[in-house]
């Protein structure tokens, strides 16, 4: 009777967030951040103006550039006068007004500051028009093909188009790759030019959805209202991106749909072996066994109708040659749900075995000839 009644609950979880997966705007997508599944799509590659989440990009190069070590939060940004005359959301800078690279990605995450935007830009590359060249060698880097960027900030231009898809993409790799972004993006509110300019985040859902972490709204006449928000709960992030809404507040309620019947409907289970995994013999080697490891990609992303009890079988070479080199494949781990098959996970050489040479192989020949006399 219980697992009936466990069943009966898991399908009713199912099919009521299947029937809330419906969403007011012309485009929307779904993504679980780390293994890129998506969950829901409408219209997904659907080229249209993305307005501000345009930033996501620029934020994505100037955390790269940081993380890479070309850049420093602490560094001095300079306002051009080009940055100046942005318009649009911006906190007004002056030209020659001097502000750092922290005070400049807070503005641009909080306050979706287009002249800071391109304050940065026109810094990391020397002009924004260099700086757009970088966007979009970025964003063919990374398969967003839907995607023509024409300016740092989101500001309407012709052909300046993306997708729910490749904004998911781009979203993805700027919250999988560099979390420290968080640091801005999950800021309500906060000051400026010590105390003087106060910022409030674009993204309501900061203060009002459990578990944000960001990521990035946009607006303009011609793109309706847009963003891309990341939460994460129970060790899971979620990408919802919408374009084209009507309204602001039905971009916030589509945002929320997505991912609620994410967070309702899937886990993100990490995989590790039951049980220690055994030495795989190396022949002609200068050990005689290679220590087997689980390889990267050990996080499966279940409905949780699936998370149950999940069954594991082992399968190693029986022996190797060597040489082995780190990530040589020595076997399978597969996880199963009852009879389905999940996932099949590569097991690793988790160090380097090289072969043995003569002279190391000589001492191990006279001992044998010694205990043959």
């Amino acid at each position: 009777m219980k697992k009936i009644l466990a069943l009966m609950g898991a399908v009713l979880l199912l099919s009521v967030s299947a029937r809330a997966v419906e969403v007011s705007a012309p485009s929307a997508l779904l993504m679980e951040k780390e293994t890129g599944t998506v969950l829901f799509a409408k219209n997904e590659h659907e080229k249209l103006e993305p307005a501000s989440v345009t930033k996501i990009m620029t934020l994505l190069l100037t955390m790269e550039a940081i993380d890479g070590g070309t850049l420093r939060y602490e560094d001095a940004v300079t306002a051009s006068p080009h940055a100046c005359s942005m318009g649009g959301s911006q906190i007004w800078l002056k030209e020659g007004e001097r502000l750092t690279v922290d005070e400049m990605l807070k503005a641009v995450c909080v306050v979706s500051a287009n002249d800071c935007a391109v304050a940065l830009a026109e810094h990391l590359a020397g002009s924004e028009e260099a700086f757009v060249e970088r966007m979009n060698r970025r964003a063919a880097e990374l398969g967003m093909n839907d995607t023509t960027f024409k300016n740092a900030c989101g500001l309407p231009a012709e052909g300046h188009v993306t997708s729910a898809y490749d904004i998911a993409l781009m979203s993805r790799e700027l919250m999988l790759r560099h979390p420290d972004i968080r640091t801005y993006t999950t800021v309500w509110m906060d000051t400026l030019r010590d105390g003087a300019s106060s910022l409030v985040n674009t993204n309501k859902l900061v203060r009002f959805y459990d578990g944000t972490t960001g990521l990035k709204t946009g607006s303009t006449n011609a793109a309706g209202y847009c963003i891309s928000a990341t939460a994460e709960r129970d060790g899971m992030e979620l990408i919802a991106v919408i374009l084209k809404g009507k309204t602001s507040p039905e971009r916030f309620a589509d945002a929320q749909t997505l991912l609620n019947y994410g967070f309702a409907a899937y886990a993100l289970k990490t995989v590790v072996p039951d049980a220690p995994l055994p030495p795989v013999p190396v022949k002609l080697g200068t050990q005689a066994t290679v220590q087997p490891i689980l390889g990267e990609g050990n996080q499966l992303l279940l409905e949780k109708a699936q998370t149950g009890e999940l069954g594991q079988s082992v399968t190693l070479e029986s022996s190797v040659q060597a040489p082995v080199a780190v990530g040589d494949r020595l076997g399978t781990l597969t996880v199963t749900s009852g009879e389905e098959v999940l996932a099949e996970l590569p097991l690793l050489a988790g160090e380097e075995v090289p072969r043995i040479t003569f002279l190391q192989m000589l001492p191990r020949v006279l001992r044998i000839a010694c205990l043959v006399e």
